[in-house]
C-alpha cells in the first residue's frame, strides 16, 4: 500500500489508520457485536483538478434512476431482488473508490441507499459506513462524521463506523469533536480487541489535547466579544488591545490586565506542525514578529539592496471613517504581493501606509452622531467646537481600519505612517495652493456645480451615485418625511408672443417642473423646419407672465427628440449653463443652499418653500392656469444621488474655488504617449485619453467644516465709498488674498492699500474663506507630500513612487489628478506603472450593498461567520424593515451554511487570482475556500515530507538566505520523473517572475498553484514514494531528496508574496527538518532571494515534459480500461502498448520499465504498426487516434470476478431495454403527422437532442455488453 500524504509514520498506527481507507466489501455480514468486513486495495491517492497528475479513473457504468421504495411491505422475493440492485450499486462504489474515485463512489452509495430495504438494516448501516470512508478520503470530516452517526444508529456495534469516527472527530480538532473521539475510543476498548492498542494510546494522547483545544476555544470565543468591549472602551479612549485576558489558576476564570502595545515582549512563534491545517493558528504571532524585527523598513538589516535607491510604493489610502471593505482587502492583497515580491528580489522597499481624512465621510459620520446621542447639529456647536469633536472621534475610531490593514499581512512601513490632514500634509497642501494661485491657475468664479442639499455643499463627480427609474417612483430622501415622486414628465405650454402662421404656443416636457421660476429661453434647433418662423421670436412664461426669447442652439436641442423644444435654466441645469454661457442668458438661481426657494424665484407665494412642496404646487397652478398638459408616468428617468447621504443632486451656481488643468493634463497626455507612464490592463488608456483630452476646470472647493481650509481671506471694505472706487461696483465684495496665516494676508493687503494710495488706517474686515478643499486635492499631492514634500522644495530623495495599484474607477479621480498635480510641482511623473485592478461584484455579477443583503466583509471571510450572526448584523444596521427581509433573503441563499473560516493567506491568495478579470471581479466565496483546500494541500505535502527528511536525514541538503539550486550530477542519467520535475521547476519560477514582471499576478498564481498540486504532489511524489520510502539505492535516495527539498524551498518562496503565513510556518519548519543544528539558520522566508529564472534556465526540457506526458496519459488509459472491465489495481494483467508513430517509439521504449512498473502490468509490449493489426479479442482504450492501450479478453476474464461480470451484464441488459424502449416511444411520437404542425420548434429541438442522446447510450452499452460477454 503506498502511504499518504497525511499519514502517521508509526507502522503500528498506520496499521489502525489504514483500516479507515477501504470501502467495505459487499459480502460484509454482521456477525455476534461485530461486522465482518473484507476491504479492498489501497487507491493512489490523486489530488483534484490534476492535468498533469496521474488521471483519476472514470467511471463508465451509467448511474440508474432513482427508485422510490413503494409504501406496502415488499415481499421477500422483493427484498432478495432489491438487495441484488443494491449490491450491484455498491460494486460499482467500491471499484470506484479503490480508484481514487470518491465522489463518484458516494453517489453510486447513496443510489444503493435509496433502493436499500428497510429490513436489511445491516446493509444501510454498511452503506452508512462505505460513505463515511470516501468522506475521509475526501477529507469532508463532518460529513463522515454524520455518516458514521447514521450507520452507528442502525448498528450500534459496527465497528468500523466507531473507528471512522473517531478518527474523523480526532482530524476535526475541535472540543467536542475530541470529546466525541474520546467517547468512541472507550467503547472500541470493550468491543474491538484488534484494536486495543491503538485505543490505549489515544485514551492517553486525547485529554491534554482536549484540554489544550478547550483553552483555544475560550480565547476564540473572547475575541468575538472583543467588537463588543470595543464599543463601550471606546467611550474612554480604549480598546480591549489595552487589556490582557489572564486566568485565575485556583478557579478557571479570567480577569482583565491593562497593558501596553509592547513589541518588546514579541518572540518569534515557534509551534509544531498540527496535524491539520488550522489558518488561525498558523497566522497568529507571525505579523508581530516581522514588524518588530524591522523586516517592513528598506533599511532593515537583512536587506540585500545595498546602497541602492529606497523603491517607494503609495498606498492608495482608505478613510479614516470606514472599515475594511472588500475592495480594500483586493487592493491590499495586490500591492503587499508586489511589494513582498520586489523586497525579496533585493530591493529596498518602503511601503508608506496611510489614512484620508474623507471630509465629507467623516463630517457626516459625526453629524449623525451629534444628532443621536445630543441632539444637536454642527451650527449648534460652531466652527471650532465641531472640528473638535471631528478630531476627538478620529483619535477613537480611526486606528480601526490599521489594524485591518495589519490583519490582512500588509507590510507597511509604519514608520512612514501618515494621515492626510496631519501637519506636514496640511503644509503641503497650503503651499501647493498658494503657489497655483500665484501662477495664475487657481482662481475664483461662479459656475454651475453638484449640489448636496442635505449636507449644503458641493460634491464631486465621484460622490453622485446614479439611480435608474422605469417610471413613476416615489424616493425617500433624508430630513423629509414624505415620498418624493421621479420618473414622472410633465408637459406645459409656452405662449408665443406675436405669433406668425399656426404656431400660438410651444409645448416643453420636465422632470423638474418647479425649476421653470429659473427659465430664462426656451431653446430649438436653427434648421428644424416647423420653428423656422419663431427665430427671434418670444414665449410668455407661464406662470411669471414675462417674456423670453426664442433662441437658436444647435447643440442643446435634438429637434428629433419629443417637440424639439427646450427649456433653458442656465441657474439649475449644466448643459442649459453651457447653452447659457454661449449666448449670454443671465444666470438666476432660485434655490439656497438647503433647496429652499429665494426671492430670485419671482413669486412671493412659492418663496421660502422646499423644492418639493413647490414642484407641486407649481402644478396645480398650472392647471388651474390652463398651461399644464398632463404627465407621463411611464419615463425612464436616471436620478443622481449623493453618495453620502443620498438626497437628490441640486445643479447649483455657486461661487466657488477652480483650478486650470488645461496644460497640465496636456503634459500628463504626452507623458503617456512617450512612454513616461504606462497603463496596465492597457484597455484603460483609451479612457485616460478621453479624461484628459476634454478635460474642464476642476472645482476644488467644498462647503464643509473638516478638511483642509482654504487659505483665502476676502478683504471687505466698511466704507461703501472706497469699495465703489476700489472694485467698481457698490455690491461686490470680491477682494480676495491668497496666503499661509491670516498674518501674512494683513501683509498683502497693506501692500494692496499702498498700490491703491489708501491709508491703512481705512476700516475693513479680513474673512478667512469657510469652504475647504476637496479631498482629493490633498491625495493628489500624497506622491510628494508622503515623501515629506512641504509644497516649496522641488527634489526629493525617493521620488517617484515604483508604481501605483488601484481600482480603475479612480483613474481620472486620484490617479490623473496625481499625475497632473505631482508633475507640476516636481518636473516629472509620479510613477511610471499603472496597474489597475476591476471592480468587485458578487457571484452573480450584482454590485454589492447592504440592502441587497449581498456584501462581503473580509473579516468574515478570514474569521468566519454563521448565517445567524450575518442576520443579526442585518437587523443592528440602519436598514428598514422591507430591506432587512429582502437582504435576509439573498443572503440565506447566498450564504446558505453562512461562510466558512478560510483564513487571510485564502483570501488574498483568491482575490490576487481573481485579477484576470479586467472589467469586473464576480466574487464568489467557493473560490476563497478553494484557495483554503490549496493551502491544505501544501500543508499535507509539506507534513509528508518532513517525515521523510527525519528518516533521510543524512541526504537533506541544508537550506539558507540565498537559494541553492540542486547539483544534480548526469541530469541526462536521472529518472524521468526526476527531469520531469525540474523542467516544471524551472517553467514554474520562469512564469512566475515574467507574470509579476508585467503585473499578470493571476498568471503567478495559477502557475505556482499548478506546480504544487499537478506536478509536485500528484505526478513526483506518486512516482517517488517508493524512492523515498528507501526501495532504492542510496544515490536514487539522495537525488530524490535533494530534489524534493529545492521543490518544496522554491515553492514556498514563489508564494510567499500571496500567501505570506502558511508559507513562513511551512518554511520555518522546513529549516527544522533540514538544518536543526546549524548555528546560522536564515531567519525569515521574508527576506530571503526569490527564485530567479537564470538559476533554473538548465533544468527546463520540453522533451522530457512531453514524454511524460505520454506515460501519464497510458497510466491514465489503462486505469481507465481497469475500470470498464471490473479489475481491480491489484490484478496485474498483460499490457500492450499500440502506436503507428515512429517517433514515438522512443519514449514508449526508453520508459517502458517505469510504465509497466505504474500499471501493474505482468508484462507490457510496444507494438508499431498498423491499426488492423490489433487484435480482435482484446479490450482496447484509446488515447489518441495514434496511441492505444490494450489487454487480451482472457486476461481479463481470468482475474475479474464471474459474479461482478455477470451482474454487470445483466444490470446492462436492464437498461438498454429501458432506453430502447425510451427511444421508440420517442420516435412514435415524432412520426406522427401531426407533430411537424403542431410542436412548437423548442420541443422539437428537445426531443432532438434526447433522441441522440438516447441512442449515444446505446452504442456505449452495446459496446460494453459485447466486451462482457466475450
Amino acid at each position: 500500500m503506498s502511504p499518504k500524504i497525511s499519514e502517521i509514520s508509526d507502522s503500528e498506527e498506520e496499521e489502525f489508520y489504514e483500516s479507515l481507507e477501504y470501502a467495505d466489501e459487499p459480502n460484509t455480514v454482521l456477525k455476534e457485536t461485530q461486522l465482518k468486513e473484507v476491504s479492498s486495495e489501497d487507491p493512489t491517492v490523486v489530488a483534484e483538478n490534476s492535468t498533469h497528475a496521474i488521471p483519476k479513473t472514470v467511471a463508465s457504468v451509467e448511474a440508474s434512476e432513482i427508485n422510490i421504495i413503494p409504501p406496502t411491505p415488499l415481499t421477500e422475493e422483493e427484498i432478495e431482488e432489491r438487495v441484488q440492485e443494491v449490491e450491484s450499486y455498491k460494486a460499482v462504489g467500491n471499484q470506484l473508490f479503490g480508484s481514487g474515485e470518491y465522489e463518484s463512489a458516494v453517489e453510486k452509495y447513496n443510489q444503493a441507499l435509496e433502493i436499500c430495504p428497510k429490513e436489511k438494516p445491516s446493509l444501510l448501516a454498511l452503506l452508512h459506513g462505505n460513505i463515511a470512508a470516501c468522506y475521509i478520503k475526501l477529507e469532508r470530516l463532518e460529513d463522515a462524521v454524520s455518516a458514521c452517526d447514521s450507520a452507528l444508529a442502525l448498528e450500534p456495534t459496527y465497528v468500523k463506523a466507531l473507528v471512522r469516527r473517531a478518527q474523523a472527530n480526532e482530524k476535526i480538532g475541535k472540543y467536542l469533536a475530541l470529546s466525541s473521539a474520546l467517547e468512541d475510543y472507550k467503547k472500541l476498548l470493550d468491543i474491538a480487541p484488534n484494536y486495543r492498542r491503538e485505543c490505549e494510546r489515544a485514551l492517553v494522547r486525547l485529554p491534554p489535547r482536549i484540554e489544550e483545544q478547550q483553552e483555544i476555544e475560550k480565547a476564540e470565543m473572547l475575541e468575538k466579544v472583543k467588537d463588543l468591549g470595543n464599543r463601550f472602551l471606546g467611550m474612554f479612549g480604549l480598546s480591549t488591545d489595552n487589556f490582557q485576558m489572564q486566568k485565575d489558576p485556583s478557579t478557571g476564570n479570567y480577569s482583565m490586565q491593562f497593558k501596553l502595545r509592547n513589541y518588546a515582549q514579541v518572540s518569534k512563534p515557534k509551534r509544531p506542525l498540527n496535524g491539520k491545517y488550522q489558518p488561525a493558528e498558523v497566522e497568529k504571532g507571525w505579523y508581530e514578529w516581522w514588524e518588530k524585527q524591522g523586516y517592513f523598513s528598506p533599511t532593515h538589516r537583512h536587506s540585500r539592496a545595498g546602497e541602492q535607491k529606497i523603491t517607494t510604493v503609495l498606498t492608495p489610502p482608505p478613510n479614516v471613517t470606514g472599515n475594511l471593505h472588500i475592495g480594500h482587502a483586493l487592493t491590499f492583497s495586490v500591492q503587499d504581493s508586489l511589494v513582498r515580491w520586489r523586497r525579496m528580489c533585493g530591493e529596498a522597499v518602503s511601503w508608506i501606509p496611510g489614512t484620508d481624512h474623507a471630509g465629507i465621510g467623516t463630517q457626516s459620520v459625526v453629524e449623525k452622531q451629534l444628532m443621536k446621542q445630543h441632539k444637536l447639529t454642527r451650527h449648534d456647536l460652531g466652527r471650532d467646537k465641531f472640528i473638535s469633536e471631528v478630531w476627538k472621534w478620529k483619535e477613537l475610531h480611526g486606528n480601526k481600519i490599521i489594524e485591518q490593514m495589519r490583519k490582512m499581512g500588509s507590510s507597511l512601513d509604519w514608520k512612514n505612517e501618515f494621515f492626510t490632514m496631519d501637519a506636514p500634509r496640511t503644509e503641503a497642501v497650503t503651499n501647493a495652493f498658494i503657489q497655483f494661485f500665484k501662477d495664475g491657475l487657481l482662481y475664483r468664479d461662479t459656475r454651475i456645480v453638484n449640489w448636496c442639499c442635505h449636507l449644503e455643499t458641493a460634491i464631486s463627480d465621484i460622490e453622485v451615485d446614479y439611480e435608474t427609474v422605469q417610471g413613476q417612483t416615489f424616493l425617500t430622501l433624508p430630513g423629509r418625511e414624505d415620498k418624493v415622486e421621479v420618473g414622472v414628465l410633465h408637459k406645459l405650454a409656452y405662449k408665443v408672443v406675436d405669433p406668425v402662421g399656426d404656431i400660438e404656443e410651444l409645448v416643453v416636457a420636465t422632470t423638474r417642473i418647479e425649476t421653470i421660476l429659473g427659465d430664462c429661453a426656451l431653446a430649438i434647433h436653427p434648421e428644424d423646419p416647423r420653428y423656422k418662423t419663431l427665430h427671434g421670436k418670444f414665449v410668455l412664461h407661464p406662470v411669471l407672465n414675462q417674456k423670453i426669447p426664442i433662441i437658436c442652439d444647435p447643440e442643446l436641442v435634438d429637434p428629433d427628440f419629443g417637440t424639439g423644444v427646450v427649456k433653458v435654466t442656465p441657474g439649475h441645469d449644466p448643459n442649459d449653463y453651457a447653452c447659457g454661457r454661449r449666448h449670454n442668458l443671465p444666470l438666476t438661481s432660485i434655490m439656497d443652499k438647503t433647496g429652499t426657494f429665494n426671492e430670485l424665484c419671482g413669486v412671493r407665494k412659492y418663496q421660502n418653500k422646499d423644492r418639493y412642496i413647490v414642484r407641486n404646487e407649481i402644478v396645480e397652478d398650472l392647471i388651474s392656469s390652463g398651461a399644464y398638459r398632463g404627465k407621463d408616468v411611464n419615463h425612464e428617468m436616471r436620478i443622481s444621488r449623493c453618495s453620502r447621504s443620498g438626497d437628490i443632486i441640486e445643479p447649483m451656481v455657486q461661487p466657488q474655488w477652480f483650478l486650470n488643468c488645461q496644460e497640465m493634463a496636456k503634459t500628463a497626455i504626452k507623458n503617456m504617449d512617450n512612454g513616461s507612464m504606462n497603463i496596465t490592463p492597457g484597455h484603460h488608456k483609451p479612457d485616460w485619453y478621453r479624461w484628459l483630452e476634454n478635460i474642464q476646470d476642476w472645482c476644488v472647493s467644498r462647503q464643509l467644516w473638516w478638511g483642509h481650509r482654504i487659505p483665502a481671506y476676502r478683504l471687505i471694505f466698511n466704507d461703501p465709498e472706497i469699495r465703489k472706487v476700489i472694485q467698481g461696483s457698490a455690491s461686490s465684495n470680491e477682494l480676495w488674498f491668497v496666503a499661509e496665516s491670516k498674518e501674512k494676508a494683513v501683509e498683502q493687503v497693506s501692500d494692496f492699500l499702498n498700490q491703491h494710495k489708501i491709508s491703512n488706517q481705512t476700516d475693513y474686515s479680513l474673512e478667512q474663506d469657510d469652504d475647504v478643499l476637496d479631498t482629493w486635492f490633498s491625495s493628489a499631492l500624497l506622491p510628494l507630500s508622503a515623501l515629506g514634500w512641504d509644497g516649496k522644495s522641488k527634489s526629493l530623495e525617493n521620488y517617484p513612487t515604483a508604481f501605483i495599484e488601484t481600482g480603475f474607477d479612480i483613474l481620472f479621480f486620484w490617479v490623473a489628478r496625481m499625475a497632473m498635480l505631482s508633475t507640476y510641482f516636481s518636473g516629472s511623473p509620479p510613477f511610471k506603472d499603472i496597474y489597475l485592478h476591476a471592480m468587485i461584484r458578487d457571484s452573480q455579477g450584482r454590485k454589492m450593498s447592504k440592502s441587497l443583503g449581498n456584501v462581503i466583509d473580509p473579516l468574515h471571510v478570514i474569521n468566519g461567520i454563521s448565517l445567524n450572526e450575518l442576520r443579526q448584523a442585518l437587523h443592528s444596521g440602519n436598514l428598514a424593515s422591507e430591506e432587512i427581509k429582502r437582504s435576509e433573503s439573498v443572503m440565506e441563499k447566498e450564504f446558505p451554511d453562512g461562510i466558512p473560516a478560510c483564513g487571510t493567506d485564502a483570501l488574498r491568495f483568491s482575490l490576487v487570482s481573481y485579477t484576470q478579470q479586467t472589467r469586473q471581479i464576480n466574487m464568489d466565496i467557493s473560490n476563497v475556500t478553494s484557495a483554503l483546500h490549496f493551502g491544505n494541500k501544501l500543508w499535507n505535502l509539506c507534513r509528508f515530507s518532513f517525515g521523510r527528511f527525519d528518516t533521510l536525514r543524512e541526504y537533506v541538503p541544508p537550506i539558507s538566505d540565498s537559494l541553492a539550486v540542486p547539483s544534480i550530477t548526469k541530469l541526462e542519467e536521472q529518472p524521468l520523473v526526476n527531469k520531469y520535475i525540474l523542467s516544471r521547476l524551472a517553467d514554474t519560477v520562469r512564469k512566475t517572475h515574467s507574470a509579476m514582471s508585467e503585473y499578470q499576478l493571476h498568471q503567478a498564481t495559477d502557475s505556482i498553484r499548478r506546480f504544487v498540486v499537478n506536478d509536485l504532489c500528484d505526478v513526483y511524489l506518486e512516482f517517488s514514494k517508493p524512492t523515498l520510502y528507501g526501495k532504492s539505492t542510496i544515490e536514487e535516495q539522495r537525488s530524490a531528496t535533494l530534489i524534493l527539498t529545492t521543490c518544496l524551498d522554491t515553492s514556498l518562496r514563489l508564494l510567499h508574496p500571496f500567501m505570506p503565513f502558511v508559507t513562513e510556518e511551512l518554511w520555518q519548519n522546513l529549516i527544522a527538518h533540514t538544518n536543526p543544528e546549524s548555528s546560522t539558520q536564515p531567519e525569515s522566508l521574508m527576506v530571503t532571494e526569490f527564485p530567479a529564472p537564470e538559476k533554473f534556465g538548465a533544468f527546463y526540457d520540453e522533451q522530457v515534459e512531453s514524454e511524460m506526458q505520454i506515460i501519464l496519459s497510458l497510466i491514465h488509459a489503462s486505469r481507465s480500461l481497469r475500470q470498464t472491465q471490473h479489475v481491480s489495481i491489484s490484478q496485474e494483467l498483460p499490457f500492450s502498448v499500440w502506436t503507428d508513430q515512429p517517433d514515438l517509439l522512443g519514449p514508449l521504449r526508453r520508459y517502458s520499465s517505469e510504465l509497466q512498473n505504474f500499471v501493474k502490468a505482468t508484462s507490457l509490449e510496444i507494438v508499431h504498426g498498423q491499426e488492423a493489426e490489433i487484435p480482435s479479442d482484446v479490450a482496447v482504450s484509446t488515447i489518441s487516434p495514434n496511441l492505444k492501450v490494450f489487454v487480451p479478453v482472457s486476461a481479463l476474464k481470468s482475474v475479474g470476478s464471474n459474479s461482478k461480470v455477470q451482474g454487470e451484464i445483466d444490470r446492462i441488459k436492464r437498461k438498454m431495454a429501458k432506453i430502447t424502449k425510451e427511444i421508440e416511444d420517442l420516435e412514435d411520437k415524432i412520426n406522427k403527422p401531426e407533430y411537424e404542425v403542431r410542436v412548437p420548434e423548442r420541443v422539437k429541438l428537445s426531443n432532438s437532442k434526447r433522441l441522440a442522446m438516447f441512442k449515444e447510450q446505446l452504442t456505449s452499452f452495446q459496446t460494453n455488453l459485447g466486451l462482457l460477454e466475450k
